[in-house]
């Protein structure tokens, strides 16, 4: 499979990806938002999606945006604006 050139592929890519995390894992995203523990409690699968982000976007894509920083931010966390939590 030839790797993702396009930046809108990629970010395409790294909100799926991050969907997919947000889908799997929703009671243990809104208590790390409840404990402000999010990004420690959610590390593995965090981590996870990003290794698969970059074995499928061009490194030189990949060095140059944070799309899938910005995906965790936009697809998990706005999504969760609900929960009560002291950071916001």
């Amino acid at each position: 499979m030839p790797l993702i050139e396009a930046p809108e592929a990629a970010m395409r890519l790294a909100r799926a990806i991050c969907s997919d995390v947000s889908l799997y894992n929703e009671e243990k995203i809104v208590r790390g938002i409840e404990h402000d523990n999010f990004f420690d409690s959610l590390q593995e699968e965090l981590e996870e999606g990003r290794e698969l982000y970059r074995s499928r976007v061009s490194p030189e894509l990949y060095a140059q945006t944070n799309f899938y920083d910005r995906a965790i931010v936009d697809v998990i966390l706005r999504s969760k604006g609900h929960v009560k939590s002291r950071i916001w």
